[in-house]
């Protein structure tokens, strides 16, 4: 049995890790209610977006020069998973990169070659670790993104397209539901949809009607359409930005609540080991007084 001095140096180094976690808690929390405001605000947005290219691509005439809407035989994939710069999350870099993987192997199946490209240190480091040849990587702001982040990642990724070095692309983020619940969201952003073009959504009827378009409805989709992407990616990233706080602030507490319970265990363990101290040492005094008297 572990001396009193070792129990109570155990106790002291879990209390310090508890209070370390407490304090990650709550500034995940913190962070998490600037996150939810903010994907809550962009949401309608979003929505609001896809409702104008729909209009727009239907008063069209014709949609065949516009790059981002070419759909061709897919050769070539990209990959794009949208993980954490920091640890300590649960299993929200994870499950990324594992649907990530899942998606890879069936690409690989279909005859298709993937291209990585990532953002979040997490997932960089991950596939550079297995050996995978990322052909960019975006770091440092998973925690706030900004627009400009989703610009840089839209441009380089409609560059792809445009220039046929990809037929595909896919992001892969986690979609906030609540703090204890993220669903990892497969999003092909690559071409366009055609479901978004042809109006299917129940979103898109409120602009169906007579509108005059100036100038012509193909050069206003094609100045909107990479705003569209940029939009989606934005949308991605402050949909994982939130689910990245939740998770952490999740797995902080439940590391709180396991720091607790150790605790308390090893204080268990701390009493009976002194009590065993106490009566091996009242043991000793009697079989001396008994050794005196003898």
């Amino acid at each position: 049995m572990a001396s009193v001095q070792d129990i109570k140096r155990r106790v002291r180094s879990v209390q310090n890790t508890r209070k370390i976690t407490r304090a990650m808690e709550l500034v995940a929390a913190a962070k998490l209610r600037r996150a939810q405001t903010r994907i809550e605000a962009m949401r309608p947005y979003a929505e609001r977006m896809q409702e104008l290219t729909a209009g727009v691509a239907r008063a069209s005439t014709s949609l065949r020069g516009l790059p981002l809407l070419q759909r061709r035989d897919v050769r070539k994939a990209a990959i794009l998973p949208l993980t954490g710069d920091r640890g300590l999350a649960g299993a929200f870099n994870a499950q990324i990169l594992r649907e990530a993987f899942a998606i890879e192997r069936r690409l690989r199946e279909e005859s298709v070659e993937p291209r990585w490209v990532v953002a979040g240190k997490k997932g960089a480091s991950t596939l550079r670790f297995r050996r995978y040849e990322v052909s960019q990587a975006w770091t440092g702001f998973s925690d706030s993104p900004r627009y400009a982040d989703a610009q840089a990642i839209a441009h380089y990724v409609a560059e792809l397209y445009a220039e046929q070095e990809v037929d595909r692309v896919v992001v892969i983020y986690n979609h906030f539901e609540s703090a204890l619940t993220q669903r990892v969201v497969a999003q092909e952003v690559l071409p366009i949809p055609e479901s978004l073009l042809e109006g299917e959504d129940d979103h898109s009827q409120a602009l169906l009607g007579d509108f005059i378009y100036e100038p012509e409805p193909e050069q206003i989709l094609e100045r909107l359409l990479p705003v569209y992407v940029e939009t989606e990616l934005y949308r991605a990233l402050l949909e994982s930005a939130a689910s990245e706080q939740g998770a952490r602030m999740t797995a902080m507490r439940n590391a709180s609540k396991n720091a607790g319970e150790l605790i308390d265990s090893l204080t268990l363990q701390m009493n009976r080991a002194r009590q065993a101290e106490i009566t091996q040492e009242i043991l000793e005094v009697v079989a001396g007084a008994d050794a005196l008297t003898a």
